[in-house]
């Protein structure tokens, strides 16, 4: 079951979950029509971008992209000199920009959960093992790059 335990695992049931709660419980609350679709549409672009980089990237290096993996390298080079969480990042991206295209106005309240799973099961074990790993690297990293942005 740990091969469930991944981010767009957890994507998917907030993407479902904002679905169903824009679908049938809108509680009368909108952000307004074109101007919150295309901002919503910028952002799943964006994320979807912001994550193709960060695997093209994590490819070069050959390193895995699976989060529960050893990584083989301290990936620091192209979009993750911006940030260490790139792929994260896109998946809240993606989420905030579904929220927003289906005027899902409650769900938003979905982005904060989002950011506190990925955070305590994914990128705090993360980042212990590549401390652990990459030692004075990965220090140095921490000190020039931001975890989010």
């Amino acid at each position: 079951m740990r091969w469930l335990d991944i981010p767009p695992i957890w994507l998917i049931a907030a993407l479902v979950l904002a679905w169903v709660q824009a679908s049938y419980y809108s509680l009368g609350l909108s952000l307004g029509g074109a101007w919150s679709q295309f901002l919503g549409g910028l952002l799943v672009g964006g994320g979807v971008v912001l994550m193709a980089l960060a695997v093209h990237e994590m490819r070069r290096q050959k390193t895995t992209v699976i989060p529960h993996r050893e990584a083989d390298s301290l990936v620091q080079s192209g979009i993750f000199s911006r940030s260490r969480n790139p792929i994260y990042l896109g998946d809240l991206m993606i989420l905030t920009g579904f929220i927003l295209y289906w005027d899902a106005v409650p769900s938003l309240a979905l982005v904060p959960i989002l950011l506190w799973i990925l955070e305590r099961r994914f990128v705090v074990p993360e980042e212990n093992r590549l401390r652990r790993k990459f030692r004075a690297d990965f220090a140095r990293y921490c000190q020039k790059t931001r975890r989010w942005l």
